[in-house]
């Protein structure tokens, strides 16, 4: 599967600015902007991180990639994929 990967960034309350790819599949509708916005939002609402600090200027397409198995598996059952890079804690 062909994924296309999202660079995200949102300021946390504490000040500190988080970084996390949202992978989806490489096709419309999943890759297009209020798609992934959307994913982003729920993943952030789990961390308890408020929503509203994702906006489209924080999340960028970066590329297409080959997805390996497991994030393929979460794509198919979910719809997206998360890779938490910095302050995702």
């Amino acid at each position: 599967m062909k994924i296309a990967v999202f660079g995200t960034y949102v300021r946390r309350p504490d000040g500190r600015r988080m970084h996390f790819d949202i992978l989806v599949r490489d096709e419309s509708p999943d890759k297009d902007v209020d798609t992934v916005l959307a994913h982003g939002r729920r993943y952030l609402a789990a961390k308890r991180v408020p929503a509203e600090a994702l906006v489209a200027q924080k999340c960028c397409f970066c590329h297409v990639e080959s997805a390996p198995p497991a994030v393929e598996q979460e794509i198919r059952r979910t719809g997206f994929a998360i890779i938490e890079l910095q302050n995702c804690d």
